[in-house]
């Protein structure tokens, strides 16, 4: 069974991750029409990159932000990134339009991310 306060930072996790991806997308899609489909992903990443961390230390996880911490989520988030660069190119490749392309790409990536972020945000030993 699931614990409740894992369920609740799951929960918040969703809510920041909307956001960031929402950031991400709005980017990308202002960009695609301008240079590269990964381009403008990676662009629209450190964009939503940057208002992540603080939200995700304080909101998702309540824990205050640090060096270690931060270098985690940096750690996370270039898998994520790489994740990302990955299955964008892989669902361009199948033919799906460069508008639609992201969205299977975040629901794969986001559940590997969140496990990823909870490791790094959560260690203990602090």
């Amino acid at each position: 069974m699931i614990e409740k306060e894992k369920l609740i930072e799951f929960y918040r996790f969703g809510i920041v991750g909307s956001l960031a991806i929402a950031i991400q997308y709005l980017v990308y899609l202002l960009l695609i029409n301008y240079m590269n489909e990964t381009i403008a992903n990676t662009i629209g990443y450190i964009v939503s990159f940057c208002c992540n961390f603080l939200l995700t230390s304080y909101y998702t996880f309540k824990v205050k932000p640090n060096k270690k911490r931060a270098g985690g989520f940096a750690f996370s988030h270039l898998m994520n990134l790489t994740i990302q660069t990955v299955l964008l190119n892989l669902f361009l490749w199948v033919g799906m339009d460069k508008v639609w392309a992201p969205w299977p790409m975040y629901a794969i990536s986001a559940p590997i991310n969140f496990l990823f972020v909870r490791f790094f945000m959560k260690t203990k030993g602090e």
